[in-house]
């Protein structure tokens, strides 16, 4: 891992630690970290070296590199031969005046020192690689193999921007995507594992990779489809795993305090895992179980409460309260025993009820909603309603 901080105006320590802590909660970690910041001596030691020898000159306290007349070819390890003219390309800075190296002269010493066999980063880097080739062959390094990858579009074929997906790893986190959906989802930007595979973990995709296999074109990035992958690997986590990573969520939005059941939550996510594309979507799901003063869709008021259920409410909420063991199936028992007694088809009632309860007209099965969220709530939500 290289921290590439010759910048002193946009270098800062935390920036840096962002990029590590994401890099960690990715599940993309190092063996050797590096500071391009704590090598400034090194590089100037290979600029007076180049100086000495003629290739390199001062501007003040600035080293230049003079520029040769030649021809640079590349050998693209995905788009082939590239072919530069360095007559087209100024003489380049090695040294600024404030004693700080330039990016691409830093860059090219650390991948000889480094053993860096593979130099892979975005197409928008193509006109840095000539630059460097020259510097590497000045010094008499030996060159890395380059690939450039297409950049990283929005839908609509332009520049990603931060609407469509452009924005730090940590908001991913803190809006409750998982770091393995996040890595499975940008891995198959520009890249296929084949026979249309589309959930792959890590492991699997270093086993299965080839550079060659990488698209030429720029790949679109989809907030939907990655929402979508992350419902994946939401659905097949563990209930308890799942409602581990929920917990911070719901401290901070307020929703429980220290002292939470941890088998009823268990309960909830079981009941809403398979409805969600975040961890963040459990939050407006859930919020009717958590809030006594919960937000109703005024569009489902409208539609399923114009019509005066208040007997059948005020039944309902008497039948409820002689249930015993508050399971799905005693509910429901008692649910269809009620609507039958008053002459009602239960689909009379299903919605009325959800929306008194919940706020909503859609979620998981009404009986199980109703046992998740207890009978204490549950009996006096239906007498509100029915005093309203």
């Amino acid at each position: 891992m290289r921290i590439e901080d010759t910048d002193k105006e946009r270098s800062r320590q935390e920036f840096v630690d962002e990029i590590l802590d994401s890099m960690k909660w990715l599940g993309l970690d190092w063996d050797e970290l590096y500071y391009q910041s704590e090598r400034f001596d090194l590089y100037k030691e290979y600029a007076k070296k180049l100086l000495d020898e003629g290739k390199a000159y001062k501007d003040g306290e600035a080293v230049i590199l003079e520029m040769p007349q030649q021809e640079v070819k590349i050998f693209d390890l995905i788009r082939g031969e590239i072919v530069f003219d360095t007559a087209t390309i100024k003489d380049q800075v090695l040294i600024k005046s404030d004693g700080s190296p330039t990016y691409s002269f830093a860059c090219a010493i650390d991948d000889a020192l480094m053993n860096i066999s593979h130099v892979i980063r975005g197409e928008d880097h193509i006109s840095n690689t000539p630059k460097q080739i020259v510097m590497c062959e000045a010094l008499g390094f030996k060159l890395p193999k380059y690939a450039h990858l297409p950049l990283i579009m929005g839908e609509d074929g332009g520049r990603l921007s931060k609407r469509a997906g452009a924005v730090a790893v940590s908001d991913y986190r803190k809006t409750g995507f998982l770091p393995e959906a996040l890595v499975n989802y940008l891995m198959l930007l520009g890249w296929s594992p084949g026979a249309n595979q589309e959930m792959i973990a890590l492991s699997q995709a270093v086993k299965k990779f080839s550079i060659k296999k990488v698209n030429k074109t720029a790949a679109a990035f989809s907030m939907d489809k990655l929402e979508w992958l992350n419902g994946q690997y939401i659905k097949q986590m563990d209930d308890g795993q799942l409602a581990e990573l929920l917990v911070p969520f719901l401290k901070e939005k307020g929703y429980i305090n220290g002292n939470f059941n941890g088998q009823e939550l268990k309960n909830i996510v079981q009941l809403f895992k398979g409805r969600l594309s975040t961890l963040e979507d459990f939050l407006n799901w859930t919020d009717f179980l958590f809030l006594e003063n919960f937000g109703h869709d005024e569009e489902a008021k409208e539609k399923h409460l114009g019509e005066d259920r208040s007997q059948a409410f005020r039944l309902l909420s008497e039948g409820f309260q002689q249930i015993d063991l508050f399971s799905p199936e005693n509910v429901e028992r008692a649910f269809r025993s009620i609507v039958e007694k008053i002459g009602l088809k239960t689909s009379d009632l299903v919605h009325p009820v959800r929306v008194v309860l919940t706020g909503r007209a859609v979620g998981p099965g009404l009986f199980e909603t109703i046992s998740v969220l207890g009978k204490e709530k549950t009996v006096k939500r239906l007498q509100d309603a029915f005093k309203k």
